[in-house]
């Protein structure tokens, strides 16, 4: 029998060969096609019980973003449809890439790690727009930012920037970070210090976790002798993005502190539990089409679906130089269920976006937080602002 992942993986790559033309479009309508790919690596096993992601992550949330557009667009003779690549190797989404390219289809939502993104960005060409919905390096944001790349998820200086407005607002500005040993981890740590250092929060000790040990059996004895320190602190910062150790540090400090960053309350792009501004409504559309609920990818390739819905819209074309421009201008603003338009930074293309603050059954609150303050905006509190980054992608 053969894998379902590597099946669904031929499946959808085999749907690149056929046209996709909507049944009901005229000679005269405007069909818009958006290519979707993506690959992500097999990051192997980890250490505890984390339920895993959805192997549709992402997908589902550009599908429901097409049926949006598509809701507006039967009024105004557009049609929209996706054409999704999901691949086992970074080869594959590079000759998915060429594939859909050969279509004629220059609008692309990727969920890709970041080394992956560049190459794909780079075959798409200036004349193409590629949306990142999936890599939250800030590298991407600060130094490696083609001109044709926009930004839907999070940079991980967004997310960690949120938390210690958060921390910051709670006085709880002493923190025990703990640090995990992969790339990621290390990436997310390395923006938590900045953000701490912005925002008056002071790391008393840093740990870094070089167990390989099951946890499952061993936590309530091995986690307080670890989260011990000399210094009292008023919270524990987990970095550990794939989910190895920080589920289980929650209750099992060695001084009762909340536990926050990676696990315990923990700042994403969306969340099931976010509700208010209309969310509930979306997230009702999208447990109907999914039978799950929507996670942070989804959400971004959701948003950059509903991107190139609003430019077309305005526009009356799908030209991806013309929609990028547009995207960038004063006209463009979002509407994306997070209580405040959303729009996109003009010098490394991230979408500028309130970050919920949420545990696993609630929302706590929603960055930025009140009290600080910026010259343009205080959504550039969060993230890399434009005197932090080497970016300039303006049109």
């Amino acid at each position: 029998m053969r894998n379902p992942v590597t099946l669904l993986s031929s499946l959808l790559t085999a749907m690149l060969l056929i046209p996709a033309l909507p049944a009901n479009a005229g000679d005269d309508d405007l069909v818009v096609t958006i290519g979707y790919l993506q690959w992500q690596p097999d990051q192997g096993p980890v250490l505890s019980n984390v339920i895993p992601e959805p192997e549709d992550a992402g997908l589902q949330g550009a599908e429901l973003a097409i049926s949006d557009n598509n809701t507006t667009g039967r009024f105004l003779n557009q049609h929209y449809n996706l054409q999704p690549a999901i691949v086992n190797s970074e080869a594959d989404a590079l000759a998915a890439m060429d594939s859909l390219l050969n279509k004629g289809i220059r609008l692309f939502v990727v969920r890709a790690p970041a080394d992956t993104l560049l190459a794909l960005t780079e075959k798409a060409g200036e004349q193409a727009l590629v949306f990142n919905a999936g890599a939250h390096d800030n590298a991407l944001r600060q130094s490696e930012c083609p001109t044709q790349l926009l930004h839907t998820i999070p940079s991980y200086a967004m997310l960690t920037d949120a938390l210690a407005q958060w921390l910051n607002l709670r006085r709880w500005r002493d923190v025990l970070m703990i640090t995990g040993p992969t790339d990621a981890d290390q990436q997310w740590a390395a923006s938590f210090r900045r953000a701490a250092q912005r925002f008056g929060i002071e790391i008393v000790d840093e740990k870094p976790w070089t167990f390989d040990a099951d946890l499952r059996r061993t936590a309530s004895r091995e986690l307080p002798l670890f989260t011990q320190t000399d210094d009292d602190y008023d919270a524990v910062v987990v970095a550990d993005v794939r989910g190895d150790f920080g589920e289980y540090v929650p209750f099992n400090t060695w001084l009762p502190r909340p536990v926050v960053g990676t696990q315990g309350m923990t700042p994403l792009t969306w969340h099931r539990v976010v509700e208010s501004w209309g969310a509930a409504q979306l997230q009702s559309r999208f447990d109907e089409q999914a039978g799950r609920a929507m996670n942070s990818e989804d959400y971004a390739a959701w948003a950059a679906v509903r991107s190139i819905g609003t430019a077309v819209t305005r526009l009356g074309n799908s030209d991806a130089t013309g929609v990028r421009d547009f995207l960038f201008s004063d006209n463009f603003q979002l509407a994306a269920f997070k209580g405040r338009k959303l729009s996109y930074r003009n010098w490394n293309g991230q979408l500028r976006q309130p970050i919920p603050l949420v545990h696993p059954r609630g929302l706590v609150a929603t960055a930025p937080v009140e009290g600080f303050i910026h010259p343009k905006t205080e959504m550039d509190t969060l993230g890399l602002d434009e005197p932090e980054s080497d970016c300039n992608i303006q049109p």
